[in-house]
């Protein structure tokens, strides 16, 4: 099992260089950077944002709000093992909680794509882990933006959590 200190990279906002964004899109993270603390108080304060500029509208909302961002290795977080999937997700967002910083979960469309249907044990736990990950995304005091493909499908359960906002290409 790789450790949960490997699952969640600091990248430091203050080093990195600007985030080449169209303006378009800066604008609109400019805005989305507006409402964040009103957005901690809501019920969908996670954010997710779909399109081919995702990854880099995360970064630079991060460096927007002045925080460090948190990469969310997905393959380092979850295991095959019963409940270790849980106990990794939960150090992961405690350490980015006392650092005040943006979770960034990059290719969340992996765990937001129709649950299985549970044939088996494994199938059952599967499901936890992700209903444990969205229940804690709810419970987390900071920022969580979540990175997806475009014209992901959203269950309706899903889009009442999430705030979506689309990032075409340049």
């Amino acid at each position: 099992m790789k450790q949960p200190s490997k699952a969640a990279k600091p990248a430091t906002t203050a080093s990195r260089p600007s985030v080449g964004l169209p303006a378009k899109d800066l604008a609109q993270v400019h805005a989305i950077a507006a409402t964040a603390n009103r957005r901690a108080a809501s019920k969908r304060k996670a954010l997710l944002f779909t399109g081919t500029s995702a990854t880099a509208a995360a970064e630079a909302m991060a460096k927007e709000l002045r925080r460090d961002l948190y990469r969310v290795d997905l393959s380092a977080v979850v295991s095959k093992y019963i409940g270790e999937s849980e106990k990794n997700l939960e150090r992961l967002f405690a350490r980015a909680e006392a650092k005040d910083a943006v979770l960034l979960i990059d290719e969340a469309d992996a765990l937001l794509g129709k649950r299985t249907e549970v044939k088996d044990a494994h199938d059952r736990y599967a499901n936890l882990a992700i209903d444990y990950l969205l229940r804690r995304i709810e419970q987390y005091a900071g920022l969580v933006v979540l990175a997806s493909r475009p014209k992901l499908a959203l269950s309706m359960t899903l889009q009442r959590r999430f705030s979506v906002y689309d990032f075409p290409p340049p």
